[in-house]
């Protein structure tokens, strides 16, 4: 994993900024007594920035290269951070955060196609779980770094500027063999899920569930009467226990089936959502089973990732690392003003119960599609050495469990005959010519 050393610090660096970032805007605004909805939507506006950004970005890695891509749309980022500091108006924050999320997409796929292309199949779990490791943690201090600054001033944004500015320096810098040069491809997003539609399916339902927790679970809480301290805590154990979580998923994900793995995630997380929403939301209660959310949520993307990367070939890395992230846009982008909204009209309360419905909704459809896979390609329940016609081949007479000893001795021994008859024939014709 040394070889990666740059690609990830580039990430985790991005990743701290990012992360105090969203906390910081879903705050700002909560205080400022802004409806769940329109923090939903800023949210929304983000995603729908990473699912316009997936031709923005292939034609600018294809362009300039990955290094200068990744550069140019940090650039980007940085001045749609600083543009914070300038207006809070929430119409320009919405086209903010849009452009913000153009940036993010190009970025996201500049470092998982190159981790992709120059990881060995049987490391590929692993190279990604220390990849979403180091973007875990980056998240962990971002948000933890909100509780020095309660009174949410523009002290976090410069913050935020200073962290993302410094994630060029080691892209900018490495002596890693840079990724081949972009093939045209005439691949959909659409075309990769008849490809990988489990991987693709747990990451459109799932995003909704992550992009929620970020964007409206600090609403959630400020309204539960937490202070920003409380928050703080609360989105770091949540996230730190997803980074824990990400060498074992990815060490489990190279030696067993990686589809049974998303499975059992997403079960274990409905019940969590579940026992979230029916258990008194206090301090104690919300910070046990938020970390247990953690574990399982923030593995279900690494996890889809590496079996989505399993089914394509290697000039298909910078389409299918494109389609699941589109895929996360649009599940990100659709669902959580969704929720917000709902959780507008029939109350706060209600964000881990719609949680909860969508990764039961999720575990149907998984268990749905490999139901169907299977039927599609059954497995021989006996495996018998034979020919299409048996009597050609004596010998598989002999192995097939099926034909008693004795008749298969005599078949060999008719056969026996019958090829010194053939031959004899066959002599006899030879001396006749």
């Amino acid at each position: 994993m040394k070889s990666f050393l740059s690609l990830y610090f580039s990430n985790l660096l991005l990743a701290i900024g990012t992360g105090l970032l969203t906390t910081y805007l879903s705050l700002y605004l909560t205080v400022n007594n802004v409806d769940a909805f329109w923090i939903g939507l800023l949210m929304s506006s983000y995603y729908t920035g990473l699912l316009a950004g997936s031709k923005f970005g292939f034609h600018l890695i294809k362009q300039v290269g990955h290094i200068r891509a990744y550069a140019a749309s940090t650039g980007l980022i940085i001045a749609c951070c600083a543009s914070h500091a300038l207006s809070d108006n929430i119409v320009i924050w919405l086209t903010v955060r849009f452009v913000f999320g153009l940036g993010m997409m190009c970025n996201f796929m500049v470092l998982e196609s190159w981790l992709n292309e120059q990881a060995e199949h049987e490391q590929r779990g692993k190279v990604f779980a220390y990849y979403m490791i180091t973007a875990y943690l980056g998240m962990v201090i971002g948000q933890y770094t909100i509780s020095l600054f309660p009174d949410l001033g523009s002290e976090p944004l410069l913050l935020v500027i200073i962290c993302v500015a410094l994630c060029i320096i080691p892209i900018a810098t490495t002596k890693r063999i840079h990724p081949s040069h972009l093939k045209p491809t005439h691949l959909t997003v659409l075309s990769f899920w008849s490809k990988t539609p489990q991987a693709l399916t747990t990451i459109l339902l799932s995003s909704m569930i992550i992009a929620s927790f970020y964007g409206l679970s600090p609403v959630l809480m400020k309204e539960s009467g937490f202070n920003a301290q409380q928050i703080a805590w609360f989105m770091s154990a949540t996230v730190f226990a997803g980074l824990l979580a990400q060498w074992p998923m990815g060490y489990l994900s190279d030696k067993f089936s990686r589809s049974r793995l998303i499975r059992i995630n997403v079960f274990c997380l409905a019940l969590i959502c579940g026992a979230m929403f029916i258990l008194p939301f206090n301090f104690l209660h919300g910070i046990m089973l938020s970390t247990l959310f953690g574990l399982f949520a923030f593995s279900l993307y690494p996890l889809a990732s590496a079996l989505a990367n399993s089914r394509v070939g290697q000039d298909d890395r910078v389409g299918v690392s494109s389609a699941l992230l589109v895929t996360f846009g649009v599940g990100a982008g659709f669902g959580t003003p969704i929720i917000a909204r709902t959780m507008d009209i029939f109350g706060y309360s209600l964000l881990y119960a719609i949680m909860a419905g969508v990764a039961t909704l999720l575990l149907v459809l998984l268990i749905s599609m490999n139901t169907r896979i299977r039927s599609e390609n059954p497995k021989n329940s006996e495996f018998v050495v034979t020919t299409s016609d048996l009597s050609s081949s004596p010998l598989a007479a002999t192995l097939d469990p099926r034909i008693d000893e004795d008749i298969a001795h005599e078949q060999l021994l008719d056969d026996k005959v019958e090829n010194k008859v053939k031959e004899g024939v066959k002599a006899d014709n030879v001396q006749n010519m």
